[in-house]
């Protein structure tokens, strides 16, 4: 088996220190020697060497100069450089550490020792690459498993869900189209610039998704009261109400054997908090104006909505224009006004949503 040798490329203007370094590395290496920055540059245009060796003081262009130059080109910056120089002074050797050399090796050159620094050089930079190759071949595999509990996850959420709404048909669809509408508006809301400062620390893949949780306490409500055709007693109101601290209770359990998961924050948020009013009269904890977390104002808005123009056991379905028209009367009651004005700017999509789903 042919082991490929290293190239390297030797610039110095001086032709007897540049044939003296040839000399020594040619057993070796493949040796490209550069009498001048200008034939440097040539070369690596064709080809990046494993290691250039760079003469500090030349009369065109100085060493220090040309390793900037490399260093701030995206092509070349990566080429480890080493700096040859007879000088021996502190500053200049830190100047040339600075600009990126790994090595500052000083004229005239002892063979074998010369021989050993550059192999050293040679080795760490094989290392350096293996570890990049191990850190992304590691970092790949996380994100396949990453990728495997997510869609785990969703698939779990979405048996729950569908649950959910099987033991409430009147409902179907509900969850699906309602994660569009609150897409649709948190779109929006980020391009607007408006409640940035909440917004900015969201990981949309975890605050969307959890959102198709907000009603998974339904599960626990009877069907005479989910499939009642006749209005609800205040009793009845009562229970069905109850199925916000029931979905509380059952993220709470799903939150604390996940550990540490923003998924099961923001869906505690959305089930809590999506039937607060603006106003204050909403329930559970009549929670008013911003003490109202954010995901339960937006929900408030497209679980409404969705409820306005879709069939129900007592009421039919609305138009959109009907549905935008009444979700713009709750602005300041129900809803909060701002959310209201970003509704607005996206009404015609949440129309032509609601017509897709409900073909």
């Amino acid at each position: 088996m042919t082991i490929k040798r290293r190239k390297i490329i030797v610039v110095d203007d001086n032709p007897t220190d540049l044939v003296a370094c040839k000399n020594i590395l040619n057993p070796f290496y493949e040796v490209y020697p550069a009498p001048s920055v200008a034939k440097l540059l040539e070369m690596l245009s064709r080809f990046l060497p494993d290691l250039i060796l760079l003469d500090v003081v030349m009369s065109e262009i100085d060493g220090y100069e040309t390793a900037r130059l490399l260093k701030n080109n995206n092509a070349y910056k990566e080429v480890p450089i080493i700096f040859l120089t007879a000088r021996s002074d502190t500053k200049s050797e830190i100047l040339g550490l600075d600009l990126g050399a790994v090595d500052y090796i000083h004229k005239p050159f002892v063979g074998p020792l010369f021989l050993r620094r550059i192999e050293m050089h040679l080795t760490l930079i094989d290392h350096k690459k293996e570890l990049v190759e191990l850190n992304e071949s590691m970092h790949k595999m996380l994100m396949q498993k990453v990728g495997q509990l997510w869609r785990l996850q969703n698939a779990v959420m979405t048996i729950v869900t569908d649950l959910v709404e099987t033991r409430h048909n009147a409902t179907g669809g509900h969850i699906s189209r309602t994660q569009k509408y609150l897409s649709c508006l948190v779109n929006k809301l980020i391009e607007e610039n408006l409640y940035a400062d909440e917004t900015s620390s969201w990981n949309l893949d975890y605050v969307l998704p959890s959102a198709q949780l907000h009603d998974v306490g339904k599960i626990g409500i009877p069907d005479t009261i989910l499939d009642k055709t006749a209005k609800l007693t205040k009793d009845e109101f009562e229970v069905i109400k109850t199925h916000v601290p029931i979905g509380m209770n059952a993220i709470t359990r799903m939150e604390k054997a996940a550990e540490d998961h923003s998924f099961f924050h923001h869906a505690k948020i959305f089930v809590g908090t999506h039937h607060e009013k603006w106003n204050g009269t909403g329930y559970p904890n009549g929670l008013k104006e911003t003490e109202i977390p954010l995901e339960g104002r937006l929900m408030a808005i497209a679980d409404v909505y969705d409820a306005l123009v879709s069939v129900r056991p007592y009421k039919p379905a609305f138009t959109p224009k009907k549905a935008a028209s009444i979700i713009k009367e709750g602005k300041g009651e129900h809803f909060d006004p701002q959310l209201v004005d970003i509704f607005s700017m996206v009404s015609d999509q949440f129309a032509e949503m609601s017509q897709e789903d409900h073909v």
